[in-house]
């Protein structure tokens, strides 16, 4: 017993000395983590190098930002996230795109836990319009040499400028003397902001509306990623486009890559900061894995395109039309159908005008009255000026994102008109034709007597051959066998009938 006592006391002598030198050991280390908050990264960044490293690629090449590409870029960066990508690389070349599909895929690049990386390549890509805002929103910004930015000023209905009064950005010239080029920055200066405040009194409350919020919104967004602010308010308000080399030189963006395996290794050791916190990345050697758009995604960028929409519009008119115009149903109305449902599911993505809209259904009344109508022409032709009007009213986005072209509009109005006319004149043609069937065509034919008329009453009994048939036969006039007779009517299966003075019959001739 007294034994087990000794032992029991110096197995709790030893428990105090563990627990004291673990205590003095986790005061030491907590000011160590503490004074080095990188070592959780490090931590994160050894655990993410023994994994493989992916990036996930997607590419929009010369396509404009619409419901579309914004769906096709969400699952790319949901799917980013799932796989814990090192981050995911966007190589864009877009003309511009619809103002709601922009600020939903803006959004969603801001809330990637997964870094974002907007390349501009290949060479002779830009990033217009939309496309700014896409690269502004990015955690990395990257250009191919000899491609564009900027020129991102919205746009009014009909896609021309608000005010188009383009500014020149300030630049050297060659010969002057480093004094003079400072005299003449400045005075570039002080001239842009005298232009500013003069460009800004003609504008509607309407105009000024579209251009203060978009300049609000680029402004966000060069903040938050600590780019040049002044330079993207320019490319608003003024239309500025800079070359690549410009682009870094004025921290618009931050590489200048020629290719994504160039990208990569300077992306590689780069910190950015997402919502999950700071991210150092890891793309030297990562692989590189290709999203491209499945057919859905595809099919909805293509129909949401407000070319296509108008142009399936129309077909799925023509296909109705032509329908109309034959007994039953058929191919061609069922296409008619598929054609106007596909454009109704565009156009309820796009931002309509139903201004636009009504124009267009009026032209198309139009067309179809003309064929009901006697107004030679008139009704086609005030048709095909609603079309017009219709077409390039149907879409209207301030943010320059591409409306139908009148390239478009043009031919098919008067493609319609043309249908239209063709149409209506074959109706007229085949309304004023005689009849050439049935007992009706018979009429005006003539025929050779088959036998001898008898005299019946007031009247003479016969029969007449005709079209290879010989029917019973009516004439005020007694007839011979073997003289030709004309078809003046018919009652039933009896044809009155009258002499004439030819020698022959048709068949003879």
């Amino acid at each position: 017993m007294v034994a087990g006592a000794r032992f029991a006391c110096v197995l709790r002598f030893d428990m105090k000395k563990i627990q004291a030198r673990l205590i003095r050991y986790l005061c030491i280390l907590a000011p160590l983590a503490a004074a080095n908050p990188q070592a959780d990264r490090s931590l994160a960044s050894r655990a993410s190098s023994e994994r493989p490293r992916i990036v996930l690629k997607a590419t929009l090449d010369d396509e404009t930002i619409s419901p579309g590409t914004a769906k096709y870029l969400r699952r790319v960066i949901a799917e980013a996230n799932e796989r814990r990508a090192e981050c995911v690389v966007i190589v864009l070349d877009t003309p511009g795109g619809l103002l709601a599909s922009t600020r939903k895929l803006t959004k969603q690049i801001l809330a990637s836990r997964t870094p974002v990386v907007v390349y501009v390549a290949p060479s002779g890509s830009r990033a217009a319009s939309a496309g700014l805002f896409v690269t502004l929103a990015s955690h990395v910004a990257a250009m191919a040499p000899g491609t564009t930015i900027g020129a991102a000023h919205p746009v009014q209905l009909g896609g021309f400028p608000l005010d188009p009064r383009p500014n020149e950005s300030p630049g050297r010239k060659g010969g002057a003397s480093e004094e003079e080029e400072e005299e003449e920055e400045e005075e570039e200066k002080e001239a842009k902001k005298t232009e500013r405040t003069a460009s800004r009194s003609p504008r509607s409350p309407s105009e000024q509306k579209i251009i203060n919020d978009t300049v609000a919104w680029v402004r966000a967004l060069a903040r938050l990623r600590d780019r040049n602010v002044e330079w993207a308010v320019d490319a608003v308000e003024h239309s500025v486009s800079i070359t690549a080399a410009d682009a870094v030189e004025r921290n618009v963006v931050e590489l200048l890559a020629q290719d994504v395996d160039d990208l990569l290794e300077q992306l590689d050791g780069r910190e950015v900061s997402t919502p999950a916190g700071p991210f150092v990345l890891h793309t030297a050697g990562a692989e590189v894995e290709s999203m491209p758009p499945w057919w859905g995604e595809r099919v909805l960028s293509l129909i949401s395109h407000p070319n296509v929409a108008f142009l399936l519009m129309i077909f799925g008119f023509y296909g109705m039309l032509f329908e109309l115009y034959n007994p039953g149903w058929g191919v061609r109305g069922t296409l008619g159908v598929i054609c106007i449902a596909l454009a109704l599911f565009g156009l309820a993505v796009l931002p309509v005008n139903y201004l636009g809209l009504i124009l267009i259904a009026i032209a198309l009344a139009l067309m179809v009255a003309e064929v009901f109508v006697t107004s030679y022409g008139a009704l086609a032709v005030a048709g095909a000026a609603c079309l017009v009007l219709g077409g390039v009213m149907l879409v209207d986005s301030p943010a320059g994102f591409t409306r139908v072209s009148l390239g478009v509009v043009l031919p098919v109005s008067l493609a319609t008109v043309a249908i239209t006319l063709l149409l209506v004149s074959g109706i007229v043609r085949s309304h004023s034709a005689p009849v050439r069937t049935g007992g009706e065509g018979l009429i005006g034919e003539t025929g050779r007597v088959a036998s001898n008329f008898a005299p019946s009453g007031d009247v003479f009994h016969g029969t007449v051959a005709v079209h290879g048939e010989r029917w019973n036969a009516v004439s005020g006039q007694p007839l011979k066998s073997d003289e030709l007779c004309q078809i003046t009517g018919r009652d039933g299966l009896t044809l009155n009938v009258k002499p004439t003075h030819r020698l022959t019959a048709p068949d003879e001739e």
